[in-house]
Formats: C-alpha cells, sequence, structure tokens
C-alpha cells in the first residue's frame, strides 16, 4: 500500500494525498475521503517517505564529551525534556573527551540527515570552526562561546573570581589552583583568570608555581594537591576547576592526615550529590547544567521552527550560585 494506492481508492490524485499527509489544504470533503481508506486499509507512512517529503528527519544531534559524567547527563536531561515536547529524537554521539572524535561526530551529524545539532564542546581547535562553519543546518554550542553562533555558556571567569574572594575573605592568602588547560577557554582558561585577577585585585601575590594544570578526573586532583602539599607547608587552601578535582585532593589530605577545612580549605567549581554527602561537604560552585540543556533546545526548536534566525539570536551566559559548606573554614 502507498500513496497511488490510497489516492486510488479514495478517488482523489496523488498531490491530494501528498497534501494531506503533509498537513497541507485539502479540502474537507477529500480529506475524509482519504481518512476512510487509511482506517479501513490500516496504512501507515514510511518514515522515510516522511524525511522525502518534508526534508525533514525529526532527529537532534548531540555531541557530548562524557556521557559518564553527571554534569552531563543533567545537560542531556534537560535537552531531551525539551525537544521531546516538539516531536523530536536524540541520536547521542559521546566522545569520551577525545578531539578527533568530536570532529568525527561533527563531520557525520554535517552529513547525515539531522534537523539540528548540539554540540556540548570543552576545547574549540580551527578545525572544529570549519567543520561548524560548514554545517548546514542550525547548530548550538553549549560550555564555551563562540562569536556568530548560538551558545548557552557559563559565568566561568565571575564565578571563579567570587570563590577565590570568598576565600580570601575567609582569611586565606596562600590559595593554589588546580585547574584545567587553558586550550579549555571556559574551565580552563577563564576560570584560571578569575582566580587570578581577584588575588591580584585583593593586592595578594600570584604564585605560579602554586598554579596546577590537569584534566577533570579525580586522580589528576589527588596527584596535584600531593604534589603541592609536599613541597609547600605554607598553602591554606586549594582551589579546584572541578569537583572531581577537589574530591582527589581531599582524598590525598585524609590520607595524609591533612585536617580539612583546619588545616587547608578545599573547595571547586560545579557542584555534585556527591558535594553534599562526603564529609566534610563540599564547598562549590553550583552551575545549572540541566537549564543549559533546556536553554539549547528552546534556542535549536526556535531556529528549525523558523521562529528565529539563526543570527539573530542572542547567546545565554547563566548565572551560578555559592554553595557554602564545611569544606571552607
Amino acid at each position: 500500500m502507498n500513496i497511488i494506492d490510497i489516492a486510488k481508492l479514495s478517488g482523489v490524485s496523488k498531490s491530494t494525498v501528498s497534501r494531506f499527509l503533509n498537513n497541507g489544504y485539502v479540502s474537507e470533503e477529500s480529506r475524509n475521503k482519504i481518512q476512510r481508506v487509511i482506517d479501513e486499509t490500516g496504512f501507515v507512512p514510511s518514515a522515510h517517505g516522511k524525511i522525502l517529503r518534508t526534508k525533514k528527519t525529526d532527529l537532534i544531534g548531540v555531541i557530548l564529551p562524557k556521557i559518564s559524567s553527571e554534569t552531563i547527563s543533567k545537560i542531556v536531561g534537560g535537552i531531551s525534556e525539551e525537544i521531546s515536547k516538539h516531536g523530536y529524537n536524540i541520536i547521542l554521539g559521546n566522545t569520551d573527551l577525545n578531539i578527533e572524535k568530536e570532529i568525527e561526530y561533527l563531520n557525520i551529524f554535517k552529513n547525515r540527515n539531522v534537523d539540528g545539532i548540539i554540540f556540548v564542546a570543552t576545547i574549540i581547535t580551527d578545525k572544529h570552526l570549519q567543520i561548524i562553519k560548514d554545517i548546514k543546518v542550525p547548530i548550538v554550542i553549549v560550555g564555551q562561546y563562540i562569536d556568530g553562533y548560538p551558545c548557552v555558556y557559563h559565568s566561568d571567569y565571575e564565578a571563579a573570581y567570587e570563590m577565590t574572594e570568598y576565600l580570601i575573605k575567609q582569611g586565606h592568602n596562600k590559595i593554589a589552583y588546580i585547574g584545567a588547560t587553558d586550550d579549555d577557554i571556559s574551565a580552563g582558561l577563564n576560570r584560571k583568570n578569575g582566580y587570578i585577577d581577584c588575588l591580584k585585585n585583593k593586592n595578594l601575590t600570584y604564585y605560579k608555581e602554586i598554579i596546577r594544570v590537569g584534566d577533570f578526573s579525580q586522580a589528576a586532583g589527588y596527584n596535584h594537591a600531593k604534589n603541592l602539599l609536599e613541597n609547600n607547608n605554607d598553602i591554606d587552601a586549594i582551589f579546584c576547576a572541578t569537583y572531581n578535582m577537589a574530591l582527589g585532593a581531599m582524598e590525598y589530605a585524609k590520607e595524609s592526615n591533612i585536617n580539612i577545612p583546619n588545616k587547608i580549605s578545599i573547595c571547586a567549581i560545579g557542584d555534585s550529590k556527591i558535594s553534599n554527602l562526603i564529609s566534610p561537604k563540599l564547598t562549590t560552585v553550583q552551575y545549572y547544567y540541566e537549564k543549559s540543556g533546556i536553554d539549547s533546545a528552546k534556542i535549536l526548536m526556535d531556529i528549525i521552527s523558523s521562529t528565529v534566525d539563526s543570527s539573530d539570536v542572542k547567546s545565554i551566559k547563566l548565572g551560578y550560585n555559592l554553595q557554602i559548606r564545611e569544606s571552607v573554614k
């Protein structure tokens, strides 16, 4: 059974059936005839046929840095919640923080029938930018800011500045920092600069030798905290760019019988359920990850539905909230 058969049985033209299936204008009489034949025959339009007719797949490609991350699961939850309201489904591309995989998925979605792309980004290279420029479907960036594209990102500089300021107000004056690579503009460069600028503005000495760079892992936090505290006995606080790093730093301190927060204060950017369950409870900056997913999906749906042009969309910079707990004295 196909459109031609439906047209013959209904006594209408093939183009009329096509308009009916695509929600175009059809007279009430013809609509009733076609619907009656569909009901009697159990005809179901094929997904492939729908794609050919409408040029739409109802699929959104979502590229993620690490699907197992609690942070990423919140973002995906927000995306899924919003796009499901519009009848769309998600195809996930998990890259495991591998830049080459990100490039691969951008190419896959560029050449595959998806109606739009949400890219949860970490490091943006020239190769990324070239492929993004060549993508013909709407794309929204989450977690980084790229000029000329709709983005949903966090107040990384401001959050790091305020957390450093809080540590200083609590009486800390030699604050070590465990961060990410500067290639990651948001989590790496912007957070580090917020920390450094606050120290300078508060007339505190900025020590390059107590800044460390690692990946986002707990192991990185552990190893850098070990190195810092074994070689600098006057450090009174460690500020970590991610909560995983902070968990590692706390693990080392506990193993070494370094009391938190009496001997060393530890804090981080990025909140987690774990932050409120461990002892002592971790002081963090809370980001609105689920909202970033919802907002990015809303922007994408608006562009796809032609409510707005992508060039007219303003990027969204989300706020944050300091969660003051027990790990900072």
